[in-house]
């Protein structure tokens, strides 16, 4: 009699526990996400030679005239969650950019770059950082940074005049 009384009790909590999960679930309806709010672009794409990029004004000559201040105030909105900008700043989710300008591409101590953009190589130049910053991924497909990109040429020149100055030996001005 004991053992027919606990299966009971097994059997009433089961189909308490089943009744409680219909009844929330006719209760709360959860808004499902159909398409993803940013698109990230995975997979090492191959970086042809001869990439064509899209047509951009040059910043070379917006350089000498940028607003440090406002690149620097710029480049930590729009950079700073993922990367520090002090010598001797640890990486993030992307690269300390001190001295960007000034060491090759993908050469910042203890950071796991993208194979494409080691690929690539080379030393950043300001007109590369201007592309980059516009679209990173027009620059150098496949690359992990998953960020949208910067419209604005008066905002690119800024960030770019402001990451010339994170060195102890600035590049020279265009």
């Amino acid at each position: 009699m004991e053992i027919n009384k606990a299966i009971a009790a097994v059997l009433v909590a089961g189909i308490t526990f089943m009744l409680t999960g219909i009844i929330g679930g006719a209760l709360i309806h959860p808004h499902q996400v159909h398409d993803p709010a940013w698109k990230v672009e995975a997979g090492i794409a191959p970086v042809a030679a001869g990439t064509k990029v899209e047509a951009l004004v040059p910043i070379s000559p917006m350089i000498a005239t940028a607003d440090v201040a406002a690149g620097e105030a710029n480049a930590k909105k729009q950079c700073g969650a993922c990367h520090s900008f002090v010598e001797g700043g640890k990486n993030g989710v992307g690269p300390n950019l001190y001295a960007t300008m000034t060491r090759p591409r993908g050469a910042s101590e203890g950071f796991v770059y993208s194979a494409n953009l080691k690929v690539k190589g080379g030393v950043w130049s300001y007109e590369d950082l201007n592309i980059w910053l516009k679209k990173p991924t027009a620059f150098i497909p496949g690359t992990k940074m998953a960020y949208a990109g910067l419209n604005s040429d008066k905002q690119r020149a800024e960030i770019v005049a402001y990451l010339r100055t994170l060195s102890k030996t600035p590049v020279p001005l265009p």
